[in-house]
């Protein structure tokens, strides 16, 4: 298979729905992608503006100082503090990285990719463009040998699913009798909502307690997108094993993959400023907190969810059932099917649209209440 084999991109068949939607006398409402609307903190807009004089080529390895602005970040956020430079790498968005893993660790036929069973779906995007075998599979016990590479994604999108330090670490486990990579794409791991993840901070497969101080295959995959309004910029980081860091940063080098300068020098800012994520995770709160009753007043369930930017909602019917229902009252939402055979009575509603906007969902979904 190639690139060329791959269907249609999925979101054309939500246009009917948006044109339904968008005949609402009071507006659409669009919680279907999960793409930032509040703007960018004017600390990183500045960084970018002032890194524009950018005449020469950039780094593919990231500057000295944003190598060693992710190295402090996974300290100070993540619980990770035995990274040096060399664990390392700027990227280009995170979506790039999970679509051209396979390609850039060399896979091809016969390898086989795991993936988490409700995904994002460019795990499977990336697996089939080199023709290697996709699957899915939730439970370690059941990766198989031939396993070459392992996503998991926690916070988990579309679900909000969260692992535990002992969840990590028996995947951890179970990759290396595999001998496979292990790469986590953990960027949503700044949101944690419910259960334990209301006080404690998500673990990262490379926190101490989950990799007992050996990273070998080890990938945590993050994005500034969501917690940052970076989503523009395209600014993204990936950190684990040196030996695959290294090999990976050869592969980029060569296919020309660098990160701007003026966007590694935001990133710099971002990586620095707590307060920031703070102030947008108050905003996502309080659009959840205000979306997530009225969706079950009017009859949804809420599942998973504990973490992450969306609501994962059913009514335990058909998912495009429900995308006509919310959008005969002027909502979009995302529809289970993307991202798997087993959300196929599933709908996402993510937090990003402007606050005002949820809280027009939420009235109108009040207004259907049974």
């Amino acid at each position: 298979m190639s690139i060329r084999d791959l269907a249609d991109y999925p979101w054309d068949a939500v246009v009917p729905f948006r044109e339904r939607a968008s005949e609402h006398p009071d507006g659409l409402v669009d919680l279907s992608v999960g793409s930032p609307v509040d703007p960018t903190p004017p600390i990183i807009r500045q960084a970018l503006a002032d890194a524009t004089d950018a005449h020469a080529y950039p780094q593919t390895a990231g500057t000295p100082a944003l190598r060693e602005a992710i190295v402090g970040w996974y300290a100070r956020r993540r619980g990770v503090d035995d990274l040096t430079v060399a664990n390392v790498l700027p990227t280009i968005g995170s979506k790039e990285f999970v679509a051209l893993l396979p390609t850039l660790l060399g896979l091809g036929p016969g390898d086989i990719v795991v993936h988490p069973r409700v995904a994002y779906p460019t795990y499977e995007v990336g697996a089939r463009v080199v023709g290697a075998t996709p699957l899915p599979a939730d439970d370690p016990a059941d990766w198989p040998e031939g396993t070459k590479l392992i996503w998991i994604n926690t916070p988990g999108n579309p679900d909000g699913r969260t692992w535990t330090v002992d969840e990590l670490a028996a995947a951890v486990r179970r990759a290396r009798e595999l001998g496979a990579v292990l790469a986590s794409d953990e960027c949503y791991a700044e949101l944690g909502w419910d259960g334990p993840w209301a006080t404690e901070a998500i673990p990262s497969i490379l926190d101490p307690r989950v990799t007992g101080g050996k990273r070998s295959n080890l990938l945590s995959v993050y994005s500034l997108s969501k917690q940052s309004n970076l989503a523009g910029y395209r600014a993204a980081f990936v950190a684990g094993c040196a030996r695959i860091v290294g090999e990976l940063l050869t592969a980029r080098k060569h296919l020309g993959l660098m990160p701007p300068e003026p966007v590694q020098q935001a990133m710099i800012a971002a990586l620095g400023d707590d307060e920031h994520v703070s102030v947008q995770k108050e905003l996502y709160r309080q659009r959840r907190d205000a979306l997530r009753p009225a969706l079950e007043a009017a009859g949804f369930r809420i599942d998973g969810s504990e973490a992450g930017l969306y609501l994962w909602a059913t009514e335990s019917r058909d998912a495009w059932e429900s995308m006509e229902r919310l959008a005969g009252l002027g909502i979009l939402a995302g529809p289970g099917p993307f991202y798997g055979a087993p959300a196929a009575q599933h709908v996402r509603l993510a937090l990003t649209a402007p606050t005002e906007r949820v809280i027009e969902a939420a009235r109108r979904l009040r207004g259907t209440a049974l």
